[in-house]
């Protein structure tokens, strides 16, 4: 649908800064509140985007436009002021993009001196989870795994692995002290959710069991859930997601961790490292990348219903050969496209962020 478009700034703190996002919106129907907006400081009129800022934000709203599901893109040059987004300020399921916030949080605590990386845990049956957790076959296999946080981070990042996140978030305090750790940096509009046990059964309209950790048992229980009651509980995922981000508030986060405004110096090169070994989503940004160009980043995928998928996500940093960097967030609530067409998408975008950075080069 063909919509005139207007540019308004938002406001919004920053550890006592402010920083500029462009927001597009329709001009024909009134925008639903949204919390960025709510938790501004102020409305006020922007300078006037610059023509390669204007056409970016004009090609991020036709690639999003186009594509065939509920998606959010957010693109901001860390070393810039302005996000320019395609519905960047609704609250979009994160799935397993959360675990950066374990990570961290847990981090936090390293520079604190309330963690140590190298502090042994003994992984057992006890502590298995549910869907990707390539730890399991290693415990099932042996009866435990004895192991370090070290270990269980890079495990977490970049094989997405469930239980050794959901170990890790244990070990940092817990669902509350992820939350609180992202309100204290004034990492607004970014809910973490609670646990994969918790997030994914009540997705499916479940609760709970350490059953459902082996095997196929939670699939089974899932597929004796009646369809309106599956259906009840993926549709209220959706509509408030328990781990819902705005994609401007991501890409906010990832140039502040960037820029090294989140964590201490070591703290900051080791997350950055370990995100970009990620080895999930090879074909997502990544997969868009031209050539020289890096990336580091971390995906996430939901649940699917009948034909349908929720929560097929990837944010990252990415940066040119000359060194110039930008956060990058494109984030699928939901859409029955098929992924070869959800990975072009990506790539559609990773190629307009592309073009921009020719474009503005000195």
């Amino acid at each position: 649908m063909s919509l005139a478009l207007r540019f308004i700034a938002i406001l919004f703190p920053v550890l006592g800064l402010v920083a500029l996002a462009v927001i597009v919106v329709p001009r024909l129907s009134a925008p639903a509140p949204d919390p960025v907006a709510e938790e501004a400081e102020a409305l006020v009129e922007p300078e006037l985007p610059t023509p390669e800022e204007a056409t970016l934000d004009r090609q991020l709203s036709e690639i999003g436009s186009r594509f065939a599901g509920q998606v959010g893109i957010a693109v901001r040059p860390v070393e810039g002021d302005r996000t320019m987004q395609y519905r960047g300020l609704e609250l979009f399921p994160q799935q397993s993009v959360s675990k950066l916030w374990v990570s961290l949080t847990a981090l936090r605590q390293v520079d604190a001196g309330k963690l140590s990386l190298d502090e042994a845990r003994v992984v057992t049956l006890e502590d298995l989870t549910l869907f990707h957790q390539p730890i399991r076959d290693e415990v099932l296999a042996s009866g435990s795994v004895t192991t370090e946080y070290r270990d269980l981070m890079q495990r977490a990042l970049t094989r997405s692995d469930n239980t050794a996140n959901d170990i890790i978030l244990r070990r940092v305090g817990g669902p509350d002290a992820v939350q609180a750790t992202l309100n204290r940096l004034g990492l607004s509009s970014i809910r973490f959710g609670t646990d994969e046990r918790t997030k994914q059964s009540a997705t499916a309209g479940l609760q709970w069991r350490p059953s459902y950790s082996l095997g196929r048992a939670f699939y089974d229980a899932r597929d004796q859930v009646p369809d309106a009651d599956r259906r009840a509980a993926y549709e209220g995922y959706l509509a408030d997601p328990i781990d819902g981000a705005a994609p401007v508030a991501i890409a906010a986060a990832l140039t502040r961790l960037a820029k090294g405004e989140l964590l201490s110096k070591d703290s900051t090169a080791l997350l950055l490292d370990t995100l970009a070994e990620t080895r999930s989503g090879p074909n997502r940004l990544k997969g868009g990348l031209p050539p020289d160009w890096r990336i580091a980043h971390k995906t996430g995928t939901g649940q699917a219903l009948v034909h349908e998928q929720t929560g097929y996500n990837d944010i990252g940093i990415l940066t040119a050969p000359d060194g110039r960097r930008y956060a990058v967030v494109v984030m699928i609530a939901r859409t029955e496209e098929r992924v070869p067409d959800r990975m072009a998408m990506m790539h559609e975008v990773v190629g307009a962020v592309a073009e921009y950075h020719d474009a503005t080069a000195q």
